[in-house]
């Protein structure tokens, strides 16, 4: 795919933010399990914070071909954070595609900001891949719904100003299913503790326990039992976005692979003098051409 000027400028602007903003800090991140809020808000600023939001809201209202050159070259720097970009602007995306006006208007300004954090609760302790067998329950309380349930492994829990909660409102299956929008001072809402990771430390992940959760009748999103589509639609880009962080984490590998074998000498020679090593790292860059390649066929 022929990437055009401006698609380019945009690639070469994200990857000098994360060499400037994300790579230099990313292991000590990780190792204190810090959530740089300064540096998304930072990021932001270019931005990265409502990247296929529409304009009038504050977003950059860019496609997702461009959202998986943003996101690959801001995985180059520290994947981790580029996961919970992504799943901030799948928040941000679900809200402008499927929020009402005054939806749109009272979370988005701030969220294309990053002033307000976004966060996705669609798995569960015992529903992950499978979505449609949610077992978090809402029910209408006169102008209030109550939900009741626990959320599993939730990027940015607890520090999060607007949480997509996926909610059972009817029966069995993904027509009884909606989507709720939550903010912390809900009563009935709190958090378990950080989760223990290998890696990924860089963002918060804990539960969402809703205890008889009390929101207002309008901070259901997109009509009741539309929550299922609306999920799956959002993990259509969500998807995509995560793809381009993980092929963006291996080209930085491989880029200091390179760099390794071409600055240490063992045996009488450069590491990159060896032949073996040289397929190894041809075999790499193929793998990797043929997933962006795919990637973008994809997108």
């Amino acid at each position: 795919m022929p990437l055009t000027d401006e698609q380019r400028a945009l690639r070469e602007t994200v990857a000098d933010f994360a060499t400037e903003h994300l790579e230099p800090h990313a292991v000590h991140w990780d190792q204190t399990k810090h959530f740089p809020v300064d540096v998304l808000r930072t990021a932001a600023q270019l931005g990265l914070g409502g990247v296929c939001v529409r304009e009038d809201v504050g977003g950059s209202d860019l496609t997702r071909t461009d959202a998986v050159l943003i996101f690959e070259a801001l995985a180059t720097g520290c994947p981790s954070i580029a996961g919970y970009v992504s799943i901030h602007n799948m928040v941000a995306r679900m809200i402008d595609q499927y929020g009402t006006d005054q939806q749109r208007h009272r979370h988005l300004p701030a969220l294309c900001r990053m002033d307000t954090l976004g966060s996705y609760c669609l798995t569960e302790p015992d529903a992950g891949s499978d979505a449609a067998a949610l077992t978090t329950r809402a029910r209408r309380d006169g102008d209030h719904w109550v939900l009741d349930g626990v959320k599993q492994f939730i990027s940015g829990a607890g520090t999060s100003g607007v949480y997509v909660v996926l909610a059972r409102t009817g029966g069995p299956g993904a027509a009884g299913i909606s989507a709720f929008l939550l903010e912390p001072d809900t009563p009935g809402l709190s958090f378990g503790p950080n989760e223990v990771k290998m890696g990924w430390n860089a963002q918060p992940t804990r539960q969402v326990i809703l205890d008889g959760a009390r929101v207002p009748a309008d901070a259901l999103l997109g009509g009741e039992g539309g929550g299922f589509r609306i999920a799956m639609s959002a993990l259509d880009g969500g998807r995509l976005n995560i793809a381009a962080c993980s092929l963006g984490g291996a080209e930085a590998a491989l880029t200091k692979a390179v760099r390794h074998l071409t600055e240490r000498s063992a045996f009488g020679g450069r590491l990159a003098d060896a032949q073996a090593l040289q397929f190894r790292l041809a075999d790499m860059r193929t793998e990797l051409e043929a997933a962006r390649t795919l990637l973008w066929r994809g997108r």
